[in-house]
């Protein structure tokens, strides 16, 4: 096994791929990540930056080359979209199928009457889809389900907010396994996705427990003195408006075809895991396993033909922005590599860095990446645009480019909580709440929320 070395002017070299290697090029990063498969893209070498003088294309060319590098950034991220593609036809028949929205009917129905419980188990179950399939504008739907549950059992529609709306972006905030986030920017890193799982995990129980808690004290407490509540002047009118709504979907049975659907589309994200920890797969791979869950889904959902096809369609077109956003923005980086833009910028911001300890430089990419979630809200699009730049400047400073990953989760999903082009205005006119008092109900918890993400990512720089 060896290394190739490639030169500002693209002439190449090998040498051995040992410790020593890695020493002599100034790369701080373990042997072990490149021989065991964790890191399979370029890496930078520091210090190896030079001036080259290239020709200035003409108008022509430069247009060419706009438009020809759209279509290259599609072609070279084929198994990505196809990926999204299926993953998203497969999300469409669940909801075809009615079984998250029978499922949530069926939990809410069982544990009428224990209120805390119930709250406790529909953040829980949303941050769960939120981290795995980056469950969110789907979520729309259970308000109408839940609004009288809730209601009924002494909350306001603020605690109903409160459970659906940060259960979905503490889950997507601190995504494990979520395709559209964190394996799209490992893919985009170079690196394995699984390799940074279990602190993620950690992570991931931290926020929804600190959440739970939040919102399980802020609604007890309205239970017992509904004058406590943020939303109190709209409180009678609330009750007139939302307990008058048609409830039947609560008392919709949760078959056992929509529970096999469920289990199925579950068992898809455990094989992943396997599969990408255990024997390597890629995109492709991940990809058939999906379309054998389609496939699978065919008998057990209980839809015609017409239906499934159209469903597993709708489900697909619902990512196709996506799917295309994820090839566009790899054009991007296509134009930034061929016209060496991109080692410019790495050599600008390494200088900025480099007397920065390893700390300080976490930190501040989570501020970055804050901002630019402000800005960027598809979280692949921003995986795919930001990380060619951003995961190399880990080795400047010598740390895992796993952290990056975590300061970009972290980052973006952190300002989802807060900026308008989220989720939350739909939420919010759903309810009929403004969004001052919504930020009056959730600034505390943005605090702990950002005390955090700022601690994991410190103890990310000594589990890594």
């Amino acid at each position: 096994m060896s290394f190739i070395i490639t030169n500002p002017e693209g002439k190449t070299s090998t040498a051995s791929a040992t410790k020593a290697t890695l020493d002599k090029y100034g790369v701080k990063i373990a042997l072990k990540k490149f021989t065991d498969g964790t890191i399979y893209k370029p890496v930078a070498i520091p210090n190896s930056y030079r001036r080259i003088k290239i020709k200035k294309p003409t108008f022509v060319e430069a247009v060419e080359q706009f438009l020809t590098s759209q279509v290259n950034g599609i072609a070279q991220s084929i198994d990505i979209i196809v990926f999204v593609l299926i993953l998203g036809g497969c999300i469409g028949i669940v909801h075809a199928n009615g079984a998250i929205d029978a499922g949530m009917a069926s939990l809410s129905k069982k544990i009428e009457g224990k209120q805390m419980l119930l709250i406790v188990l529909v953040m829980a179950l949303i941050a769960i889809g939120g981290t795995t399939f980056g469950l969110a504008e789907e979520t729309m739907a259970f308000y109408p389900i839940l609004i009288p549950v809730f209601l009924m059992a002494g909350y306001d529609t603020m605690t109903v907010v409160g459970t659906i709306f940060l259960g979905t972006s503490l889950g997507t905030m601190a995504s494990t396994i979520n395709p559209f986030s964190t394996v799209i920017a490992s893919n985009a890193a170079g690196i394995n996705f699984t390799s940074a799982l279990p602190l993620r995990l950690v992570m991931w129980l931290t926020c929804l427990i600190v959440g739970i808690l939040y919102v399980t004290h802020y609604a007890e407490k309205v239970r017992k003195d509904p004058t406590k509540s943020i939303v109190y002047d709209q409180y009678e009118a609330d009750r007139v408006n939302f307990l008058n709504l048609d409830t039947t979907d609560t008392k919709q049975v949760f078959t056992i075809r929509q529970k096999l659907t469920l289990l199925v589309f579950a068992l898809g994200f455990i094989i992943m895991i396997w599969g990408v920890q255990q024997k390597g797969w890629y995109f492709t791979e991940i990809s058939v396993v999906f379309l054998a869950v389609a496939y699978i889904f065919a008998p057990i959902a209980g839809l015609n033909e017409h239906k499934f096809i159209e469903s597993f369609v709708s489900g697909a077109a619902d990512l196709l922005g996506v799917a295309l956003t994820i090839g566009l923005a790899r054009a991007v980086s296509i134009i930034m590599e061929e016209s060496h833009t991109s080692d410019t910028i790495m050599h600008y911001f390494s200088q900025q860095i480099a007397g920065m300890n390893s700390l300080a430089f976490i930190w501040m990419l989570f501020l970055v990446y804050i901002v630019l979630g402000f800005f960027i809200q598809s979280s692949s699009g921003l995986a795919v645009l930001s990380m060619p730049i951003m995961a190399p400047m880990a080795n400047v400073v010598g740390i895992d480019r796993a952290s990056v990953i975590d300061a970009y989760n972290w980052g973006q999903g952190f300002i989802s909580l807060l900026t308008p082009t989220s989720l939350i205005l739909m939420s919010l006119m759903l309810v009929g709440i403004n969004f001052d008092k919504w930020f009056k109900f959730c600034w505390k918890l943005l605090l702990i929320e950002f005390g955090i993400c700022l601690a994991f990512l410190a103890i990310g720089l000594f589990v890594y």
